[in-house]
């Protein structure tokens, strides 16, 4: 239970510092099998927009949810949907998980797909 305490108190400082900056985050949580991005509004109480490997058009175009792939797919969903929003600068919130492997690929993806952050 000590990682997941560590992760969640790393996680708490990093919402602490997008909360004084009041802006727009996009939150990343991961599990094994699946990837979940949601876009929550500055206030923290509303989610304005969510993408994940759990969705069925992400199930029918990706085989398996706890990769890469799947990753990338959802940060490019994310991305069109923040946009249709009219939303084109968040703050990347990864919960306390490392930036790398699959939290990167959702990263690099909403980049490309034209978030600022």
């Amino acid at each position: 239970m000590a990682n997941k305490q560590a992760r969640v108190r790393r996680a708490r400082r990093t919402r602490v510092r997008i909360a004084e900056q009041r802006a727009t985050r996009l939150v990343v949580g991961r599990s094994n099998a699946h990837i979940y991005a949601q876009i929550i509004a500055p206030t923290g109480d509303r989610v304005l927009a969510s993408a994940s490997t759990v969705e069925p058009d992400v199930r029918t175009n990706v085989k398996n949810g706890g990769n890469r792939a799947a990753a990338t797919l959802v940060g490019q969903r994310i991305a069109e949907r923040a946009k249709a929003l009219g939303i084109d600068a968040v703050a990347f919130d990864r919960a306390g998980f490392r930036f790398h492997g699959r939290v990167k690929a959702l990263a690099d993806a909403a980049r490309e797909g034209g978030l600022k952050f």
